[in-house]
């Protein structure tokens, strides 16, 4: 559907509150001869209501075939926002703009109700049992014992995680004469991809596979050479809240990979589904200070001063753009973007009874075979350059498990399906020390 023309504004002054009454045609090509919306919402900054959508579609007869109404009070962000700017413009006389504002965040609602319903869970899947990689470990170790032989460091992933620091440079100086909308194009692309592969490398450096568990802090202060292209300080944390991940897999304040009770319930449409899955990186670094903070350890402030003083350089030696190319390649392609499928992939419970999945498509080539996360998780030691080894090795408790053939096909699935959602997490109540 295509926005075509505005027609009128009207201000109802005699009311506590004023309205806005606001129409506007809607036209669509293919199966739509006419669309018309009515909008009206009360503008009171103290109790700002979402506005009564009702869309009336002609479809090849004088006569009205659907009615739908929108929720009431924040039932999408886009048209809160839009409308206090809108009371804000009026104000300065502005009124071509802010028209424009409704119309267009109306447009929007009518696009989620048409795109589908909201998701059916209305809580995460609460279990009383242990995680179950500890017993399958146990398990697969008693009947295959030569998987120890896959346990030790990778001494190659030092140079693999230097040449792409090395690349990701040069791409910055390739990129530095670029117009605004090239440099974000290719750090989408490109930038982004190289940074999220660093991120995955830093995953695998958290688990002590780059110079071994002996040598533990030439990993952390690896992983904080690792971090430099990403932009953001994240090695040393993200290896702090990760082994709680592995260690209490869904625990109640815990694992702060699972989404907060706020994102379920808001994040439940298509739309706002889709919006959560732009906003992940910002919604992954503000989790854990908000479900389980920790106090700053020393490595961390390292960590982050050698990342303003990298992010310093740079900019005093090529200019402010390219830091906004590595900063914008790492949002965009750790928001919606296929190799962010993995987020999504790894532990929602797209069948019930299964909380983690692994997937053996290509895109492992670029991410440290995350994707074969089931095998990760039985033998989180194992670097991921030798995860395929494991499911060879003990094909038995792997072939025959629920896996993913298509990150892309998992945000799909994600988005439209009505099961789906941030609540479709599996969790855990663990017990208390008091308990224990």
């Amino acid at each position: 559907m295509v926005l075509s023309r505005k027609t009128s504004l009207v201000f109802n002054k005699k009311c506590k509150t004023s309205y806005c009454r606001h129409f506007c045609l809607l036209m669509n090509n293919l199966s739509f001869k006419r669309m018309s919306q009515y909008i009206s919402f009360s503008s009171d900054f103290t109790n700002f209501w979402i506005p009564c959508i009702v869309i009336n579609n002609l479809i090849n007869s004088p006569s009205w075939k659907s009615e739908l109404i929108a929720k009431w009070a924040w039932s999408l962000f886009a048209l809160p926002v839009s409308g206090r700017v809108f009371l804000a413009l009026r104000r300065v006389g502005v009124a071509c703009v802010s028209r424009s504002l409704l119309m267009i965040s109306g447009w929007f609602e009518v696009q989620v109700w048409i795109m589908g319903n909201t998701v059916t869970r209305d809580d995460f899947e609460w279990v009383y049992t242990e995680q179950p990689h500890y017993s399958r470990r146990n398990i697969i170790l008693a009947k295959h014992p030569e998987i120890k032989t896959l346990m030790g460091p990778d001494p190659r992933l030092k140079w693999v995680v230097t040449a792409m620091v090395l690349t990701q440079l040069l791409c910055c100086f390739l990129v530095k004469d670029l117009r605004w909308k090239w440099l974000v194009f290719w750090a989408y692309v490109l930038g982004g991809c190289i940074n999220h592969s660093l991120t995955l490398a830093i995953h695998d450096i958290s688990h002590n596979v780059a110079f071994g568990n002996k040598d533990a802090l030439r990993n952390r202060l690896f992983g904080i050479f690792a971090n430099l292209p990403v932009g953001v300080p994240y090695s040393i944390s993200f290896k702090k809240y990760h082994a709680d991940h592995h260690r209490y897999l869904g625990g109640d304040r815990l694992d702060v990979d699972i989404p907060t009770r706020l994102e379920g319930q808001f994040f439940s449409s298509p739309f706002r589904k889709v919006l959560w899955l732009i906003l992940q990186p910002l919604l992954y670094t503000l989790r854990p200070l908000l479900v389980n903070p920790k106090p700053w350890t020393c490595l961390e402030l390292l960590n982050a001063a050698v990342q303003l003083l990298f992010d310093a350089v740079l900019v005093w030696l090529w200019g402010i753009k390219l830091l906004v190319y590595l900063l914008s390649g790492s949002v965009l392609c750790m928001g919606l973007h296929p190799i962010s499928g993995h987020f999504v992939a790894e532990h929602y419970m797209y069948l019930k009874g299964f909380e983690t999945y692994s997937y053996y498509g290509p895109l492992n080539y670029i991410t440290f075979n995350v994707g074969y996360h089931m095998e990760h998780h039985d033998f989180p030691s194992i670097p991921g350059s030798r995860l395929p080894q494991v499911r060879k090795m003990a094909p038995e408790f792997y072939e025959n498990l629920p896996q993913h053939d298509s990150w892309t096909r998992v945000l799909w699935d994600f988005v439209f399906c009505e099961a789906l959602g941030p609540y479709s997490r599996v969790k855990r109540r663990l017990p208390t020390d008091k308990e224990k």
